[in-house]
C-alpha cells in the first residue's frame, strides 16, 4: 500500500482522496462524490463498523484537522481506506456511482475475461460477500457468468465487500443493453482429433459418486454388504424383475405380457 506523503498537514486533508483514487491497486476504485460522503444518511452503521470513524471521515472529506503522532495518523489512515471501501460499495449502485463504473467497464479497467470463448469480455468486480474480511474481491463475467480471480495481487487483496455481491447484476439490470449474448459453443475436448466418448466422463463421475457414498456410509459405521453378498442381491433383484407380469383391461378382458 502507497502511503501519502506531505509537506504540511492540510496537504494530507486536502488531497486524500485524489491520492487514494490514484495509488497503484486501487484502479478499480471509482471516486465518491462529495456530496454523498457528506451525506450522513448515506453512512448510516458504519460508525460501528470502522474505528476512528469520526477522525477517518473527516480525512475522506478533507477536513481533517488533528494533531496527531506518526502511529495515530496510519492508524486513522487505515480506517478511513476501510471507510471509504465500504462507502463505495453503497456508491457504486447509485444512479451516479453506476454511470461511474460503467465508464471504467467500457474502457476495460477491471480486464477482459480469460475464458477463449468469451472473445475479450470486459469484466466487473464483485464481492462473494457482503461482509467486510471474508472474501478478497474478483471479477465477473457477464458472458459466462463465472468468477475469476485478479491478475493482478494488488487488486487480489481488496476487500469483496468494497464492491458488494450484486454490483454487476444491478448495472446489467439498469442498462440492459449491456448483457452480453450468451456464447453457447464450448470446447470439446478430443484425443488425436477424436471426440472424447460423452459416457466415459460419465462413467468416472458415476464411480466416484459411489466411492464417496460408500465412504460416507463407513464414516457414518453403517454395516455395508460384502462384494460377494452384493453380487447376490442384484441377481436376486434382476430373478424378481423378470417375474412380475403387467396386465391391463382391454375391452374388459385382461391382458398380460
Amino acid at each position: 500500500m502507497e502511503e501519502f506523503n506531505s509537506e504540511t498537514d492540510s496537504d494530507y486533508s486536502s488531497y486524500w482522496r485524489d491520492w487514494f483514487i490514484s495509488s497503484r491497486g486501487h484502479e478499480y476504485f471509482c471516486e465518491i462524490d462529495e456530496e454523498y460522503l457528506t451525506d450522513r444518511f448515506n453512512l448510516t452503521g458504519l460508525n460501528t463498523e470502522v474505528q476512528y470513524y469520526q477522525y477517518a471521515l473527516d480525512l475522506v472529506t478533507d477536513v481533517f484537522d488533528f494533531e496527531c503522532n506518526d502511529d495515530m495518523r496510519e492508524q486513522i489512515e487505515k480506517s478511513a481506506r476501510h471507510l471509504y471501501g465500504l462507502v463505495h460499495a453503497r456508491y457504486i449502485i447509485t444512479t451516479r456511482g453506476l454511470q461511474k463504473m460503467l465508464e471504467k467497464y467500457k474502457k476495460y479497467d477491471f480486464g477482459r475475461c480469460p475464458r477463449v470463448l468469451c472473445a475479450g469480455q470486459p469484466l466487473l468486480p464483485i464481492g462473494l460477500s457482503d461482509l467486510p474480511n471474508v472474501k478478497s474481491v474478483k471479477l465477473y463475467c457477464g458472458r459466462c457468468e463465472d468468477v475469476y480471480v485478479p491478475k493482478s495481487s494488488r487488486h487480489a487483496v481488496i476487500d469483496g465487500a468494497y464492491f458488494g455481491a450484486s454490483f454487476p447484476h444491478i448495472l446489467f439490470q439498469v442498462y440492459p443493453q449491456l448483457i452480453p449474448q450468451k456464447n453457447t459453443e464450448r470446447y470439446t475436448p478430443r484425443c488425436f482429433g477424436f471426440k472424447v466418448h460423452a459416457s466415459a466422463a460419465l462413467l468416472r463421475w458415476q464411480e466416484q459418486q459411489r466411492v464417496a457414498q460408500r465412504r460416507r456410509l463407513i464414516e457414518a459405521e453403517v454395516e455395508l454388504p460384502t462384494p460377494e453378498e452384493a453380487e447376490r442381491m442384484q441377481d436376486s433383484e434382476d430373478d424378481e424383475e423378470e417375474e412380475i407380469v403387467d396386465s391391463i383391461d382391454v375391452d374388459g378382458d385382461k391382458v398380460e405380457w
